[in-house]
């Protein structure tokens, strides 16, 4: 079985329309939908925004349903110049960007327990992230560090410290959660964004007009990813 995390409904409810022979088991706040989903016994659901809510789900993922992997998916601002709305962000690596204890001597962005300030995604799956998403047409690709944390980037000037600090091509607030999450069970992940907003003092506008096109898009990686894991591939 295969894990899919989502912040909002918005970003999965078109996978969750495809899965078959469908299941609900409800844990505290969270619903899983479990069945089979382009001929892969899945689980799918929607965390919430934010990295406690990711975190939580991940956990009870992990716990319930020992998914052998876990793609936490959907929509980002973008990070970095040259990354704009529609492209596609596959994760070398999560940050969390509002991880801070350098006055205490580390490194800003360390996870403590982990000690990390890089949270690591599976290289297999980071490899059939990219294939899939290049079969999507007309989008560009890129790989990456996605930096994660509680709230929702609408400066310029925010997003380029955080770019200058960790190299982020995407802002969000899930991914680094369900690494952090993954990394402590021991459970290979993935993180996968498609840009919905550039992150600057328009990402209010942006991201209302284009979520949907931006969730679309991840969408149609997973589609592909899974498809081809069923045909070998």
């Amino acid at each position: 079985m295969i894990g899919l995390i989502g912040a909002m409904a918005v970003e999965v409810e078109n996978l969750a329309a495809h899965m078959t022979n469908r299941r609900e088991t409800v844990v505290g706040m969270d619903t899983f939908i479990s069945g089979e989903l382009f001929g892969q016994e899945a689980v799918l659901a929607v965390c919430g925004p934010g990295k406690v809510n990711a975190a939580l789900c991940a956990q009870s993922m992990i716990q319930r349903f020992h998914p052998r992997w876990v793609l936490n998916l959907g929509v980002a601002g973008a990070g970095a110049e040259g990354v704009a709305i529609g492209d596609l962000v596959v994760a070398e690596c999560a940050v969390q960007h509002d991880c801070d204890t350098s006055p205490l001597g580390d490194p800003v962005g360390m996870v403590s327990k982990l000690n990390l300030v890089r949270l690591p995604c599976d290289a297999a799956l980071q490899e059939a992230l990219v294939k899939a998403a290049d079969a999507v047409e007309d989008v560009r690709v890129h790989v990456g560090v996605i930096a994660t944390g509680d709230q929702f980037i609408h400066s310029g000037e925010r997003r380029r410290a955080i770019h200058a600090l960790f190299g982020s091509l995407a802002v969000e607030m899930e991914g680094g959660a369900v690494a952090h999450a993954c990394c402590m069970h021991g459970v290979p992940c993935g993180i996968l964004r498609s840009i919905s907003d550039q992150a600057d003092g328009r990402s209010d506008m942006d991201y209302p007009a284009f979520t949907k096109l931006a969730a679309r898009h991840s969408e149609q990686v997973v589609e592909r990813l899974l498809t081809a894991m069923g045909a070998g591939a």
